[in-house]
């Protein structure tokens, strides 16, 4: 027995019931109410070494007893368990002084590991959390501001680490494909954390032509180059004291990655065509759809710069591998048509399954555009199948398997070439660049071909046309898993 005591406190009888059993096993004593005021009780009379409590109950909000068991127990570490599963939640238990926020249904296991892990660190002061909400935190109750929906565990992971990040300052990477949310999430980090009141700034450098870049970002000198009649303030002096957006960063060219580098290292930078260093005070938040670990293999994105970058690296998942928020982000979507003016719409059943099941490539950003697109282009007030269908069509079409004929499949490569070539601006890659692409698409294709066939060999070598001791040869040099019966 550990004889430590865990309050909780739940309005739903099967949950108490549940941590009840599962903590008597642990060894814990566990003391259970159905309300706020039962638990409230306990802690003013000085029970209990944990307190585990729900948000929504009958007589009082979970998260308006934080700071006020705060205030008298700062000693006493609160988990918050909620059904709400939303941003905003997470992130205001953690302002207000949650150890841990767990989104239901919980992972029982998981629950453990947090109680274990609160009830051996350390006894903490009181002013090392909040004794009650900040007043200018946005959006206290207003659920159209909140930056990010969704309620699957892909987004509730996303939500408890954004809650994490808010008392921080440390550097953020954000990666994922084009449309999932990215400057999104850098506001929220913004606009929930210690800089909220200072300036959020974003610079897109895949939209900046390359020689113009630094100027842009760091500032210039009056007569520092051609046009320059005066003198130019860059983004980081814009960002002082608040947060800089790098938005791209994969794009950004070797020579401005170097002096950015530098800023993290030194907390300084130089404007373009001076010489006094200008100390700053800015937090980095970047993101990118690029593989970075790809481009530093390939000799285009510096391996030092991306571990000061990659402090805390937030992946976010493509729609298609959150389809259960589909639902709820198009209503989102619809609420904001209907605030602009436009018609009221409803998506029946039918079609709800049909958008559930495409692919989405461009994620979020996509449905967003179809949602805009039928509040303003049918009249109708329910929209079906056929709609939705026809809405899918052409992009369907563009979005379709490389089946018939490799001409998709070597545009993409030549963009990517060229997107290779026009980051060594003037210079040429090093030598052996035919080696290194062959050796880049040999290993994925090799890869999903023997996942496709379910790691048998000769179907493997039949379908990539190749002789199966040369097919060998190729899974050891490249070092490739060969995992049978798996797809």
């Amino acid at each position: 027995m550990t004889g430590q005591t865990i309050l909780v406190a739940d309005d739903d009888a099967a949950i108490r019931t549940v941590l009840i059993q599962a903590f008597g096993r642990a060894g814990y004593e566990v003391r259970a109410a159905g309300n706020a005021a039962t638990l409230w009780r306990w802690v003013s009379d000085g029970d209990g070494d944990l307190v585990i409590t729900d948000v929504v109950m009958p007589d009082e909000n979970g998260l308006d007893l934080i700071p006020r068991i705060r205030k008298i127990r700062p000693e006493l570490k609160i988990i918050v368990m909620s059904a709400q599963n939303t941003m905003l939640t997470a992130l205001k238990a953690t302002e207000r002084g949650a150890f841990e926020y767990l989104p239901k249904p919980f992972d029982l296991n998981v629950l453990l590991s947090v109680v274990k892990q609160a009830l051996e660190e350390p006894k903490e002061r009181l002013d090392e959390f909040p004794s009650e909400a900040k007043a200018d935190s946005p959006g206290e109750s207003d659920g159209e501001s909140i930056p990010l929906i969704g309620r699957s565990p892909a987004m509730q992971e996303i939500y408890r680490t954004l809650a994490r990040l808010m008392g921080t300052d440390l550097s953020v990477l954000i990666t994922g494909e084009s449309g999932t949310g990215k400057e999104l999430v850098a506001r929220a980090l913004h606009d929930y954390g210690k800089r909220r009141l200072s300036p959020f700034v974003a610079i897109n450098m895949a939209a900046i032509p390359r020689d113009l870049i630094e100027s842009e970002l760091f500032g210039h000198e009056k007569g520092a180059f051609t046009g320059a009649v005066q003198r130019g303030s860059g983004r980081f002096e814009q960002a002082e004291g608040g947060t800089l957006f790098l938005d791209e960063i994969g794009d950004m060219p070797p020579e401005a990655q170097t002096r950015l580098l530098r800023v993290l290292q030194e907390g300084e930078y130089t404007t373009v065509g001076g010489r006094t260093p200008i100390r700053t005070n800015v937090r980095i938040i970047a993101a990118t759809h690029h593989d970075l670990k790809l481009l530093i293999r390939q000799g285009l994105f510096r391996e030092d710069l991306y571990f000061r970058l990659n402090v805390v690296p937030i992946r976010l998942p493509a729609l298609r591998a959150r389809t259960e928020d589909i639902a709820e982000l198009v209503q989102h979507f619809l609420n904001l048509t209907a605030a602009e003016g436009l018609p009221r719409k409803v998506i029946d059943p039918q079609a709800m399954e049909r958008l559930k099941s495409y692919r989405w490539p461009g994620n979020v950003r996509e449905l967003e555009n179809m949602v805009q697109r039928l509040g303003a282009l049918y009249s109708q007030e329910v929209i079906g199948i056929d709609v939705i269908e026809a809405e899918l069509a052409d992009t369907s079409s563009l979005t379709s398997d490389y089946t018939e004929g490799t001409d998709g499949l070597s545009g993409t490569v030549e963009q990517q070439l060229n997107t290779y070539f026009s980051a060594h601006g003037s210079s040429l890659p090093a030598a052996g660049l035919y080696d290194r692409v062959l050796r880049e698409v040999e290993r994925p294709l090799i890869t999903l071909t023997l996942q496709a066939t379910r790691g048998n060999q000769v179907k493997a070598a039949d379908v990539l046309g190749l002789n199966r001791n040369t097919l060998r040869k190729k899974i050891r040099e490249l070092d490739i898993a060969v995992v049978r019966g798996a797809k």
